[in-house]
């Protein structure tokens, strides 16, 4: 089995984004069996909270349920059970890597890594644009998947 933990700051948009379009994406492909997924943030602010009102719309657009999702801090346990983690932007991959100690495994990677188009996710926390989010989430998410599927074929 897989597991793909995705952190944002807050995990209340980026991260339960990504998190809930990749568990969609792995239904659709028929492979959720060999994936399990989650999603956490590195900071405090938001602990126990539900999903943000923009990223619940993108969900809702696709009939994902993300009911019971809460915020939760990522823990240094973390690195020990998930095989990637997946940081939004360079803030949350170096407050990642301050939470775990150093990345021996080279299991800590931004998203938007795994696409031809590096960059970070911007937080629609901020920027309020949580369609443009939508669409990197979903090209990195694509292109994360098809990632791991290779690796596997070549193993």
């Amino acid at each position: 089995m897989i597991k793909v933990l995705f952190v944002c700051y807050g995990n209340i948009c980026r991260s339960p984004m990504a998190e809930f379009l990749f568990k969609h994406l792995v239904e659709e492909k028929g492979t959720e069996k060999d994936f399990y997924i989650e999603s956490c943030a590195t900071s405090t602010e938001e602990i126990g909270n539900g999903v943000h009102w923009g990223t619940r719309a993108i969900l809702d657009r696709f009939n994902i349920d993300y009911s019971n999702k809460r915020s939760r801090q990522m823990t240094r346990n973390d690195y020990e059970k998930f095989d990637f983690i997946i940081g939004m932007d360079q803030m949350n991959k170096r407050d990642i890597l301050r939470i775990v100690g150093q990345d021996k495994l080279g299991k800590v990677h931004l998203l938007m890594d795994f696409t031809a188009n590096p960059k970070d996710v911007a937080d629609p926390w901020y920027t309020r644009n949580f369609e443009q989010t939508y669409l990197d989430v979903d090209c990195g998410i694509n292109a994360l998947y098809d990632y791991i599927k290779n690796r596997q074929e070549k193993l």
